[in-house]
């Protein structure tokens, strides 16, 4: 196993063409995810804001354009910060969050670890018992439970391959992720491979994650694929399938998506409008109208390209904001 925690695009390219094509694609603009940032800008063109994000652009020569934020330099860091109030969260705060998702899901503390905290030192201590389920609930039940990271980053909440703060890999049997945890659910209650790999499927359909930036985008992406390799070899010893990985692949490229959170579009795609009006005797000047679900602060009437997500139980993709207003 890898414990390299930034990923090779450049290697994944070499080996399947096709799996970095899935992990650079939008699927609501069946264009690929773009920067969405001035991060790059220095290095010129096909690196603006608005420029898509190519496999050009992340291999070869550019291998290493995009890297884990702990890797990024302070200044870096803070111009992140500061511009899109980019902050990432230590494992331990994660896991003492994502511990309080179980907590109200169980009905009990310290089902998959626990917490400790001893002077200045922040960790865990992982519970190696066999999760027992409460009455009324089955494992297949919180396989099934879909959990989500909005503003996701590199999504630490999702999958915990590192901590996003030190650069510390950490080993599969000790991850503290909200997908980390259905898999280790899966470990436990499956005995075949093809059973392993029908659950798994079904832990990564319930899992999602939304960033604005496009290379926050491409590193959850990554991030949650070499989650699926790493638990298959750990359990396997054997590298998966090509087949099976594009397979996840796939998934996570729908599951993972680039969004403006507050408007569930397309970062960046709400526009102005043009409207001139014409009299019998004149054309009067135009007048420039902003997108009506800008200017009242309403999610329904926007202008922008509203995201899609795939309903994987229906087979076909929706609308994300759809989501929203159905439950309200």
């Amino acid at each position: 196993m890898n414990s390299n925690i930034d990923i090779s695009e450049t290697a994944w390219f070499r080996e399947d063409s096709s799996l970095m094509k899935l992990l650079l694609k939008d699927h609501t603009t069946q264009k690929n995810i773009f920067w969405a940032t001035d991060s790059y800008v220095s290095l010129g063109k096909g690196f603006l804001e608005k420029d898509e994000i190519t496999i050009e652009k992340v291999t070869g020569d550019n291998e290493g354009v995009i890297k884990p934020r702990c890797l990024k330099s302070k200044e870096e860091q803070t111009y992140r910060t500061k511009d899109k109030a980019e902050v990432f969260t230590p494992s331990w705060i994660c896991n003492k969050q994502n511990n309080l998702v179980d907590n109200a899901w169980f009905g009990r503390e310290n089902v998959f670890n626990i917490e400790i905290d001893v002077d200045s030192k922040h960790t865990w201590e992982t519970n190696k018992d066999i999760i027992i389920f409460p009455e009324g609930k089955d494992w297949q039940y919180y396989i099934l439970d879909t959990r989500m990271e909005i503003t996701c980053g590199e999504a630490p909440y999702l999958a915990s391959r590192y901590d996003t703060i030190t650069g510390e890999f950490i080993p599969v049997n000790n991850r503290i992720g909200l997908l980390d945890r259905k898999l280790r659910v899966v470990n436990e209650n499956t005995k075949t491979k093809d059973e392993w790999l029908d659950m798994t499927i079904l832990s990564f359909q319930n899992i999602l994650g939304y960033d604005w930036q496009g290379d926050n985008v491409l590193l959850a992406r990554e991030s949650l694929l070499m989650t699926f390799e790493e638990y298959y070899e750990d359990r396997f010893h054997e590298f998966p399938p090509r087949g099976i990985i594009e397979k996840i692949a796939d998934i996570v490229s729908w599951n993972i998506w680039q969004m403006d959170g507050l408007k569930f579009v397309v970062p960046m795609s709400c526009h102005d409008t043009e409207d001139t009006q014409t009299s019998f005797f004149e054309i009067k000047p135009k007048k420039t109208k902003p997108c009506p679900g800008c200017k009242n602060n309403d999610y329904l009437s926007h202008n922008g390209i509203y995201c899609d997500v795939m309903d994987w139980e229906e087979g076909h993709p929706i609308k994300f904001y759809t989501l929203r207003h159905k439950n309200k």
